[in-house]
């Protein structure tokens, strides 16, 4: 058990509302809306975290209260009309049948959403002032529009009662509108909704007393709001304290929540969503403030990863709740396993972002290292025992493999693994070298330490050949051996070197440098910081528009920033058209891509980023020896099907016979992972005379990221 464990699993208590302990996941927008209501796959993304013990879970961040505040851009909720109701009290049933509680965070975007969806009317704000990350110019509210907003907000929550929900909470903090009356940076109203603090506040306190008319006293209300909005014209921390005190004072709300920060640019977003840069709980400072002024609970979010943090936080006073949401997201099961004394077992979030910075580009939030979340329905989160126990033999010890060995062991089954080199992790050992990013280590770590604990035979600084493997007489192979750097469309490959071997230290760049960085991801931007603290003069090129195009909101701003601080030069819309030595240095040519001039660069070295190519000898070599050719069938991947090989093989093919292998290949041969196989879908006996399934998984497939690996190795094996 850890310190103060005590503290964080203490009851606590809100007008007549005991959530069970203090530890809980705030409202955020993880895009499973459908149809603008939290339907099947929302409810169980929730649920699970009902079963793993937490005390309070929200949802809908943020759900909408009128039409002219669309949810579509977010895959959002709307509370907007009584359709909602019947689907809130499922929800609730659903959440309290495993003695947790939930709420809801309502709110109007006001400037902070698109006008062209939905039914295409103009935004709308205290004042008509450009937000630059929606690039939105609202319409300046009259009285009307006021009047009308406070009862849309107030029948809203109407329908949270009536729905069996536990409680609300209205947004005003990442710059919605009850925000943007708030903060000076937007309000420039000269009537009494505008000008003194006072004033400012009107608004917010209009809209909680209309929903305090409409739900009734007993009921739960909150607010969350910044305790600092980190703008020279924007909401001071003193000012935050006198809006979360009067709001108290005059029995508004009922708990308040604090975070650090706005939303107002992309460099904003990055900072209020705190990344893997950021030390753990960075704004717990506010919250603390806060709390010393307010007689009401208050609850805080915002990178607190870990039990250990979020207990201290409770224990000393600092809050009377701690969230953890992205740390839910990674594992739901936060709280059983520290009751049960698990917390060895708990899969840590390392920040990687992951799950923001997917939603931000209309994507649905998935956490890098579980492939379970936002699955439920059809991944497991406690795999569950095979029918029958076979040996499985995985090759490789990176993200894929780890998983595979670690799913398949949690089956039942006896794993070996083989990894060539001396430690596991594969690329991820790799990324994590690259300045801040060193918190991805955490994701192999929790998988090493998963699989030694399930007993699998590791064997590193083992290489695996085809010899190796079926001298185990496997029942199932899964090759996951990763990729490699690619460097075949590189004109002048053999003057280039990967960002690899800068990272790995195998090439100690200096002088002058020039990184071409063909993906837009992670890796070019971190190898151009890393060389740049080296002392390196660095320009990093790119055919995209900007650095980092593929890299997501919380990230991308953050690698930007130190890019700027290192003095890095950043060139996009260039491709790298060749490169040649002269003398004792290099030339790089660089083509515009828009205008197909071309430049040259005189530089002491070249480093490219161009992804990677499989690593596949071995899964080659096997497929002969393999009962199915190595096919993966796409059919049964996605629909949850075990591989229709999978009573083909057994312990009692083990000795390298046919093991029943009926020559029956899946209906049209549908190749995956094994793609190559036989083109009519048939197989033979005679062509297959070995005893084993084989399959792969990850970067030996295809280079993709971290999670699409984890994902490949789960689907398959919870299936074995």
């Amino acid at each position: 058990m850890i310190a103060n464990a005590d503290a964080l699993l203490k009851p606590l208590t809100i007008k007549g509302l005991t959530i069970r302990n203090r530890v809980m996941s705030t409202s955020h927008a993880p895009g499973y809306g459908k149809d603008g209501k939290p339907q099947e796959r929302y409810q169980l993304y929730h649920e699970e975290k009902a079963k793993g013990g937490i005390g309070l879970t929200m949802f809908g961040g943020s759900s909408s209260v009128a039409i002219d505040s669309p949810a579509t851009p977010w895959a959002q909720i709307s509370a907007a009309d009584d359709s909602v109701i019947p689907f809130f009290r499922s929800f609730s049933e659903r959440i309290h049948r495993h003695g947790a509680k939930l709420m809801i965070q309502l709110t109007h975007m006001g400037r902070r959403t698109k006008w062209d969806t939905d039914n295409w009317f103009p935004t709308i704000s205290s004042s008509p002032r450009r937000e630059p990350a929606s690039r939105a110019v609202p319409r300046e509210m009259d009285e009307g529009d006021i009047a009308r907003v406070v009862a849309d907000f107030a029948e809203a929550a109407r329908r949270c009662r009536e729905g069996g929900l536990d409680g609300l909470e209205v947004s005003a903090a990442h710059g919605h509108l009850i925000d943007q009356f708030f903060s000076p940076s937007i309000n420039h109203r000269t009537d009494q909704y505008g000008g003194s603090l006072e004033n400012r506040m009107r608004f917010g306190a209009e809209v909680l007393s209309a929903i305090r008319a409409a739900t009734g006293d007993d009921y739960v209300i909150g607010i969350r709001m910044s305790g600092d909005e980190l703008l020279a014209e924007g909401l001071s921390h003193e000012e935050c304290v006198t809006i979360a005190a009067e709001y108290a004072r005059r029995g508004l709300i009922d708990f308040v929540n604090i975070v650090g920060g706005q939303a107002r640019d992309h460099i904003a977003h990055a900072i209020s969503l705190p990344n893997m840069s950021f030390p753990v709980a960075p704004f717990l400072y506010l919250a603390s403030a806060i709390k010393r002024e307010v007689e009401v609970p208050v609850f805080h979010a915002q990178r607190v990863t870990d039990l250990a943090t979020g207990a201290r936080a409770v224990a000393e006073g600092h809050l009377d709740m701690v969230a953890m949401t992205r740390a839910h997201i990674a594992d739901p099961h936060v709280v059983k396993k520290l009751i049960e004394g698990r917390a060895d077992d708990i899969r840590q979030c390392v920040g990687a972002g992951y799950c923001i910075d997917r939603i931000y580009v209309g994507g649905d939030a998935l956490c890098l290292q579980n492939a379970a979340t936002g699955r439920e329905a059809t991944m497991p989160h406690v795999i569950p025992k095979a029918a029958r126990s076979l040996k499985v033999v995985v090759v490789g010890g990176g993200p894929a493999g780890l998983e595979a060995a670690r799913v398949s062991a949690e089956r039942g089954h006896a794993v070996v693994l083989f990894e060539k080199e001396r430690e596991l992790g594969g690329q991820i050992n790799i990324a994590s070298k690259g300045t801040w990013r060193e918190a991805l280590s955490g994701i192999p770590r929790w998988l090493s330490a998963q699989v030694r604990k399930l007993g699998v035979d590791v064997r590193l600084g083992v290489e695996a050949t085809d010899a190796a493997v079926t001298a185990e007489k496997p029942d199932i192979v899964i090759v996951a051996t990763g990729g490699r750097p690619n460097l075949d469309e590189v004109a002048g490959a053999a003057h280039v070197v990967p960002t690899w071997d800068v990272l790995t230290g195998k090439v100690e760049a200096a002088g002058s440098v020039l990184l071409y960085d063909a993906t837009g991801q992670h890796h070019g931007a971190s190898t151009a910081e890393f060389l740049a603290k080296k002392g390196c003069l660095v320009e990093i090129a790119t055919q995209d528009r900007m650095v980092g195009e593929e890299i997501g909101t919380t990230n991308q701003p953050v690698h930007l920033r130190e890019l700027y601080k290192l003095g890095v030069v950043m060139t996009p819309n260039t491709e790298l058209a060749e490169v040649y030595p002269e003398g004792n240095r290099l030339v790089a040519v660089l083509r515009n891509t828009m205008t197909l001039a071309e430049e040259e660069r005189l530089v002491d070295r070249v480093v490219v980023e161009y992804g990677t190519l499989p690593v596949d000898g071995v899964f080659r070599a096997l497929r002969g020896g393999s009962v199915n050719d190595g096919v993966t069938d796409q059919h049964a991947l996605v629909e949850g099907r075990p591989q229709p090989w999978a009573e083909q093989v057994g312990r009692n093919g083990a000795d390298g016979s046919a093991a029943g292998w009926t020559g029956a290949a899946p209906a049209g041969g549908a190749a995956s992972n094994g793609a190559g196989g036989p083109a009519n879908g048939a197989a033979t006996a005679e062509a297959h005379p070995g005893g084993y399934a084989l399959y792969r998984v990850g970067d030996c497939v295809a280079g993709r990221n971290i999670h699409a690996a984890l994902y490949d190795s789960l689907r398959l094996c919870k299936d074995i």
